[in-house]
């Protein structure tokens, strides 16, 4: 009777299983209207070698071209499957850019926030991280509390008042009165730790993870009376480095019952359930193995909604590990995935227009947006001509940098290189299929809301690259510039 029954079940699994792939395939199959036809693509260009800067160029029209040949190079566009939706892209506002922005002069400042915050007349940026108490990237080490106050009587953002919040504030007014702002940790205060110091890695004491989850409540709270709307906060800055700065080591099982155990429970005990906790905060190499310990663990997903991470993997000697970013994007694709820090490091004024700068961000930003990631946040927007303050010298490049020396604003190709996405790719677009075929030709494309779509193309060879932007049956013709980025936008 089994033998007999054997066939039939085979064939009944085999159409479940069918039917259970085609549903995980689905989300990348929404056949939305869409023509090209009619449709012009405006081009903005950077360039080496030249003065063009998010330069407008030339207005493109399609014409028809039912199949291109082998020989002709080309990015291939569909607007119709599309992916994740974007969260922003922007900068971190630490105390060393806070510290630095007041040195400018009020000209100074006014063309600063609008270079960053302006939609218009800069790269529109809408996502922003800021540190609870200090991290490297301030004058000296601090905390908001007395030494052994276990019971935070003595909490107090007032060392924040004289840089950081003000800057914040103006941040925010400059963006439109609204920024998507999450916070970070880079240590406990050093009594809670069984180091005795905020520097240098140690780990939180087990009798202080109730007063830690405390104080991550205590800072959102007093933030937000200082009218700063705190949107997400992560667990741990980098908790699997030890730093000669503010450092704290959580194994990922640490992390995962600290967050299901202390501080899920707390902020949502607290009233701030809603906001967006994010779990590992560190590089890409280590991210499954930390994604899924937390993620496989149902009390501990429940207060999860995203895994934040960094590029300094490459600290190793190793590439940019973006497959690992897929890896947990197609595992876990109900979470959500951040950049939610990256900058070069080993600061040189002398190198402040070396053009391999912006590239390696264009590299990143286009590969972390094609492996499911749903926002870019850049590290300091801003630092001084040392590539500070920093209470280690861990002195490191921002896009643009504030010489006291001089009084002038300095503009990397950094600044240029993310603003071909944070200009023409704005909160709420999602991700569709942008494909080259040709590695020097790297890609990616999103729709916006409001119906425009925007293609980047970054260029890292040492040749001019005439392609054809392809579409639907219409095709385009662009000239991409060597060692250039480009952005086209269609409507």
């Amino acid at each position: 009777m089994l033998n007999k029954l054997l066939p039939s079940l085979l064939l009944s699994a085999l159409s479940v299983g069918g039917a259970l792939a085609q549903k995980a395939a689905s989300p990348a199959r929404n056949f939305k209207a869409y023509s090209v036809v009619g449709k012009k693509a405006q081009v903005y260009t950077t360039a080496a070698g030249t003065d063009k800067r998010l330069a407008a160029g030339e207005t493109l029209a399609f014409q028809p071209k039912p199949q291109p040949l082998e020989s002709e190079v080309c990015v291939f566009v569909d607007p119709t499957k599309t992916f994740q939706s974007v969260l922003g892209i922007g900068g971190a506002l630490t105390d060393a850019a806070a510290e630095t922005y007041a040195k400018l002069t009020k000209d100074q400042q006014q063309e600063f926030m609008q270079a960053y915050y302006s939609p218009t007349k800069g790269i529109g940026y809408t996502l922003a991280r800021t540190t609870i108490h200090s991290s490297d990237f301030s004058s000296a080490p601090y905390t908001y509390v007395a030494d052994k106050d276990e019971q935070l009587k003595t909490f107090s953002v007032k060392h924040d008042e004289q840089y950081r919040i003000p800057f914040i504030k103006q941040a925010q007014q400059a963006a439109g009165g609204k920024l998507t702002m999450y916070v970070a940790p880079w240590s406990p205060p050093a009594w809670m730790k069984d180091n005795n110091s905020m520097l240098k890695g140690g780990k939180l004491l087990p009798q202080y993870r109730q007063t830690w989850a405390d104080y991550f409540v205590r800072f959102i709270k007093e933030y937000e009376r200082q009218g700063i709307p705190i949107w997400g906060l992560s667990s741990q800055n980098e908790p699997m480095a030890k730093q000669t700065w503010e450092s704290c080591l959580f194994t990922a099982t640490e992390e995962r019952d600290f967050i299901k155990e202390y501080l899920g429970p707390t902020l949502k005990k607290n009233g701030l359930g809603d906001r967006k906790l994010i779990a590992w905060d560190h590089n890409r190499d280590q991210i499954y193995q930390r994604a899924s310990t937390i993620l496989d663990d149902p009390q501990a997903a429940q207060y999860v909604w995203g895994v934040g991470y960094h590029w300094y993997e490459t600290w190793t000697g190793s590439a940019m590990m973006f497959d690992n970013v897929r890896r947990v994007h197609e595992t876990y694709p109900n979470t959500n995935l951040l950049l939610t820090e990256a900058c070069i490091e080993k600061f040189d004024f002398n190198k402040v227009n070396d053009w391999s700068l912006g590239e390696k961000y264009g590299h990143s930003m286009i590969n972390d947006f094609n492996n499911g990631n749903v926002g870019w946040t850049d590290w300091n927007i801003l630092l001084d001509e040392n590539g500070g303050p920093n209470h280690v010298k861990n002195y490191c490049y921002a896009p643009i940098i504030g010489d006291t020396r001089t009084g002038k604003l300095v503009y990397t190709n950094i600044y240029y290189y993310i603003g071909h996405f944070s200009k023409f790719i704005r909160p709420g677009a999602r991700r569709i299929v942008s494909s080259s075929n040709r590695d020097h030709l790297e890609t990616t494309a999103f729709l916006n809301t409001d119906g425009k779509v925007a293609v980047v193309v970054m260029n890292d060879g040492d040749q001019k690259q005439d392609f054809q932007l392809w579409m639907q049956g219409q095709a385009a013709t662009v000239s991409s510039q060597p060692h250039s980025i480009m952005t086209l936008v269609i409507n």
